[in-house]
């Protein structure tokens, strides 16, 4: 799969240098992945949730939230957003 884009989840662990190391994981898991749907994601990401036409995945021991929108025909990944916990429960990405 193809992530677009790589600089955001960067400039996300610049700044929460806990999550660098999951982040970093989870891309290169999602780009040698080829998911057809997201029960194939939910193999290895069990906890991913479907919010309307977006996956949000738990970072870090749910320490942070990673939104993205995936299309599976073009196998591309959108990285919409990534939150800490505590941002993501204020609703305001949604």
């Amino acid at each position: 799969m193809h992530i677009i884009s790589k600089k955001r989840l960067t400039d996300f662990y610049k700044i929460h240098p806990t999550a660098k190391s999951p982040l970093l994981q989870w891309f290169q898991e999602m780009r040698k992945g080829g998911f057809q749907n997201i029960e194939e994601i939910r193999s290895l990401y069990p906890h991913a949730d479907k919010v309307g036409r977006r996956t949000v995945f738990n970072i870090a021991g749910n320490n942070y939230r990673l939104i993205t929108r995936i299309n599976y025909n073009t196998q591309k990944v959108f990285v919409i957003s990534i939150l800490t916990h505590a941002e993501y429960d204020k609703n305001q990405w949604k």
